[in-house]
């Protein structure tokens, strides 16, 4: 069965957490069970940072919730993400006299708990210190600084890296050396670490490829630091995203957005029969014939009910506020149950 999950991944590279417009629903009317506290919706943009935005958002909710204040920078973490595939692909360059002029891919894309380990390695900054307003497109961005490695003189690695690092000041923004948060300073390092443990987030998922009650890296093409992830029964894992939410906890959750049912205008997912609980065996089957894909990253920090009594949660997204609900979506309970990727919950 491995065989299949492994088989044509490389299709998918593409599909990713860009606007998505879905279909045309009947207005949909929502009451709030719980509702956890949130910075504002950001904005993305034409990027594949959402899991960036997803899981410093959930940071960002946990603090909130504990009385603390922490509104933190994606664009600091793209960059320094980007820097370090620059840098790596520079040495293998090096190294490789065999094939010196090897196709190299550099890329935005990945999955929340790279995140945690992004930020454990280079740190953190405030939103409002590290900004990125103009300049290219990530897009762009990520296919210059590819072109740049591509043509580099590996003979002076120092002076090309020197290279990257004024370009991505230029396109990005220079980093501040230093945090500055309530009359106190930090290294980058010292903030993250203040506002994340490293290992403060369990990581899980639900597949029957794998023993339950194992970890393993999930076989999505996103998963570029080969990140494990404790495999639980659908059952589990929906009461453990429930609960955590219930607690005052967000969760991080990873999935498929492109069903037909998801629509960011309307701010609603939900399948197309949404009456009937998907089981484990559906969920298996969509996941191996690519019906379920790593397509987005949302921070879910609600649970609500439609005038009919259906479950849904509520979920912070990166695409702005420009849909019926502010940037906020709700995902119904068994939309969550089949396209769920994997969720990311807070250690209790």
């Amino acid at each position: 069965m491995k065989k299949i999950v492994f088989r044509t991944l490389a299709l998918f590279l593409l599909v990713g957490c860009a606007k998505q417009a879905g279909q045309k629903f009947p207005t949909h009317r929502f009451t709030d069970e719980v509702r956890l506290r949130t910075t504002p919706v950001k904005d993305q943009g034409h990027s594949s940072l959402c899991w960036v935005y997803a899981m410093l958002a959930t940071i960002e909710t946990e603090h909130l919730m504990q009385g603390d204040s922490v509104n933190l920078s994606p664009d600091y973490v793209a960059r320094m993400y980007l820097a370090e595939q620059a840098t790596k692909s520079l040495l293998t360059r090096t190294r490789n006299a065999v094939l010196p002029n090897q196709g190299t891919t550099i890329t935005t894309r990945g999955m929340a708990g790279m995140l945690i380990d992004l930020i454990q390695t280079y740190g953190i900054h405030r939103f409002d210190a590290y900004h990125k307003h103009d300049g290219a497109g990530y897009d762009i961005i990520e296919r210059k600084l590819s072109q740049a490695v591509l043509s580099a003189q590996t003979s002076d690695l120092a002076t090309t890296i020197n290279k990257i690092e004024a370009f991505l000041d230029d396109e990005i923004g220079a980093i501040p050396q230093q945090v500055f948060l309530y009359r106190a300073t930090y290294t980058p390092q010292e903030f993250a670490r203040s506002v994340c443990k490293d290992n403060e987030y369990l990581a899980l998922t639900s597949f029957t490829h794998h023993p339950f009650g194992t970890y393993f890296p999930l076989e999505v093409p996103d998963n570029y630091f080969h990140n494990t992830f404790l495999n639980v029964p659908i059952d589990t894992l929906m009461h453990r995203i429930e609960q955590s939410v219930r607690s005052g906890h967000p969760v991080c959750w990873e999935g498929d957005t492109s069903e037909d049912g998801f629509s960011f205008a309307e701010g609603v997912a939900k399948l197309e029969n949404d009456n009937e609980k998907p089981t484990q065996a559906q969920r298996q089957k969509a996941f191996e014939t690519h019906r379920t894909t790593d397509d987005h990253c949302m921070e879910i920090v609600g649970i609500a009910h439609d005038k009919a009594g259906n479950k849904y949660f509520c979920c912070k997204n990166s695409w702005g506020k420009n849909n019926r609900f502010g940037g906020f979506m709700y995902l119904s309970y068994n939309y969550v149950r089949l396209k769920t990727i994997a969720a990311y919950v807070v250690r209790t």
